[in-house]
């Protein structure tokens, strides 16, 4: 599993669910049942002190694991994935102040394949 923080662009449904997502100039569509919880901050290791009164996620991140696959090529209509393709399994996070999604978590990238 690798573990960073990287700006991904995220579609919503309107519950507010992520359907899909772009990373690395890639497109993904959610596949499965998305899953939410929430993590606390490490707030007592970060330089910025957080506005006195400031509420809902100064103190909690707002997580999001999803599986994804790679979107299907507009220009190839019916096409479907490659196969073999397998689910890519990402955990997501939302600021709540600015809305931005970033990318935290990918659990399956280093997974070996065999023939």
């Amino acid at each position: 599993m690798g573990m960073f923080s990287e700006s991904v662009d995220v579609v919503c449904s309107a519950a507010g669910q992520p359907e899909a997502l772009t990373w690395a100039g890639k497109s993904y569509t959610v596949c499965a049942e998305p899953v939410r919880w929430y993590e606390r901050r490490q707030w007592w290791a970060e330089d910025s002190r957080a506005p006195l009164g400031s509420g809902p996620g100064v103190v909690d991140h707002e997580i999001w694991r999803v599986q994804v696959l790679p979107a299907q090529a507009p220009s190839r209509p019916g096409a479907g994935e490659p196969a073999g393709a397998e689910p890519l399994t990402l955990d997501l996070t939302r600021h709540i102040r600015s809305g931005r999604w970033r990318l935290l978590r990918i659990h399956d990238a280093l997974r070996t394949r065999t023939a």
